[in-house]
């Protein structure tokens, strides 16, 4: 609790960001040695001792402002995000070009699955991680001007007290955007949102367009 002279804190739960890395890296392990950006025990490993310092530092409700601690997420983000644009890139090519993980349509549609499910968490936690300069800033302090607008900044009088976006709020986004392949209820306000949003659009366009095309060809 606050003293009297200090704002309050609203920190958002360690435990989802925590689940979702952790889902990203059970997908990591089980996608094809072809789709991966490195050897299988390496980028769950970087990323297990990423989330575990994070978890250390700044146990329970992320409000802990610090350079370090920034860093560390950041990192942790950009690794999620690498891996994921990698293993598109790599299913991608190996649909364009016939590879091995595209003669089964079941094992085409597990590994496309993992794939898109990794870029749907990798983009949520980036969503995150840049929006009025991540959870814990947001934790101490809203922007007037966020990255991101919700309908809960768009229309205030639906919003609780002191409401802030949580990482629920960025998965939805991440979602959302990547099966419409466009703004829903979040609307982008910051260049770095339209572009973010742009990519992950794209992403999902070459992901599920050429997949499901490859997985009926191979079916028919």
């Amino acid at each position: 609790m606050a003293g009297p002279d200090e704002p309050e804190v609203y920190g958002d739960a360690r435990w989802p960001m925590a689940g979702a890395v952790a889902v990203a890296i059970a997908l990591t392990l089980v996608m094809p040695d072809e789709l991966r950006l490195a050897p299988r025990w390496l980028l769950p490993s970087v990323e297990g001792l990423l989330l575990l310092t994070l978890m250390v530092a700044d146990p329970g409700r992320i409000d802990r402002r610090s350079t370090v601690l920034r860093g560390v997420s950041v990192a942790l983000v950009v690794v999620l995000a690498c891996g994921a644009i990698w293993s598109t890139g790599r299913l991608v090519d190996d649909l364009v070009h016939a590879g091995p993980v595209t003669n089964s349509a079941s094992a085409l549609l597990r590994s496309g699955g993992c794939v898109w499910g990794g870029t749907v968490l990798a983009f949520s936690l980036l969503y995150s991680e840049l929006d009025c300069g991540g959870a814990a800033a947001r934790a101490h302090h809203m922007p007037e001007i966020p990255g991101l607008a919700f309908p809960q900044q768009l229309s205030p009088a639906i919003a609780p007290a002191h409401w802030r976006p949580r990482y629920v709020d960025y998965l939805y986004l991440a979602l959302t955007n990547s099966t419409a392949l466009s703004p829903t209820d979040v609307m982008p306000l910051a260049h770095w949102a339209k572009i973010a949003m742009g990519l992950q659009s794209i992403v999902s366009l070459l992901l599920l367009g050429l997949v499901i095309a490859r997985a009926v060809n191979v079916i028919a």
